[in-house]
């Protein structure tokens, strides 16, 4: 299962890097002499091209045999037992997760609406005390 982002975010990344591309066209069109560092506006665009592409191809968490994966081209893609959460702390309306050894931070204003209804239902269905989670018993559907 994938926890998809917003597509404001997706539509955002894919602008910047259509801008970026266009800006490096214009430079070259009305440079007379070419220089290294014009290329420099192809670079970002081709990097939020990339970032567009594969945010849209994996979204940004999948769920699959009780592993939570947060996704990231230009980060180190970080898993998480499900299993091994002993605690959920909300700050700022930020999900942490906790196990013993590894702490994944969720941005929750990223997510969209189908995707975070289900990613709490997931969440709230974990066996955790009350006290370590902020959905203390609650069902969501």
């Amino acid at each position: 299962m994938k926890i998809k982002f917003k597509k404001k975010k997706l539509l955002l990344e894919l602008i910047a890097g259509l801008v970026w591309i266009a800006l490096g066209v214009i430079n070259i069109i009305e440079m007379e002499h070419i220089h290294w560092s014009k290329y420099g506006y192809f670079v970002f665009g081709l990097i939020y091209l990339s970032q567009f592409l594969y945010n849209f191809t994996n979204q940004y968490l999948t769920i699959e045999n009780g592993t939570l994966q947060k996704n990231g081209l230009f980060s180190f893609r970080k898993k998480i037992n499900l299993n091994d959460i002993i605690e959920i702390k909300t700050v700022a309306g930020d999900y942490t997760l906790l196990t013993d050894t590894t702490k994944l931070k969720i941005q929750v204003e990223l997510i969209a609406d189908d995707s975070l209804l289900e990613l709490n239902r997931i969440l709230s269905e974990l066996d955790l005390p009350t006290d370590k989670t902020p959905f203390q018993n609650t069902t969501i559907e």
